[in-house]
């Protein structure tokens, strides 16, 4: 396995952070009481236990770069996951940034920022 580094998220309860990210096509490999990790395709999210997380103050992110970000972003609306601009959980749709990605946003039911990247072949 190259080296790589995997997010670190909150999660008000275990429970609920499993239901919401199965929907969107993630799996369980590790659960205890202080632990959780979900994978869908390569990507890997850790969550740890904050059960007084206040969503609307949260501070937490993480980019997921996607080969098909296009896909996953269909697989979260298709989960039910709310194209809005306020609340949580909720999608902003794709755009072309200034930056020339293109970025889809996702905010879970705990209030955390995952910035849903395209991935671009580039040239060095």
């Amino acid at each position: 396995m190259p080296d790589h580094a995997t997010p670190n998220l909150p999660s008000r309860g275990f429970d609920k952070t499993v239901a919401f990210y199965v929907q969107l096509g993630f799996e369980t490999s590790w659960h205890d009481q202080g632990w959780l990790i979900l994978e869908r395709d390569g990507v890997t999210l850790e969550f740890f236990r904050y059960p007084d997380l206040d969503p609307a103050q949260s501070s937490f992110s993480c980019c997921l770069r996607l080969n098909d970000m296009a896909a996953f972003y269909r697989a979260c609306v298709e989960s039910g996951v709310p194209v809005k601009t306020t609340g949580w959980p909720r999608l902003h749709s794709p755009r072309k940034e200034h930056s020339g990605m293109t970025i889809a946003y996702l905010v879970d039911l705990d209030g955390s920022l995952l910035r849903l990247v395209q991935n671009e072949a580039v040239n060095i």
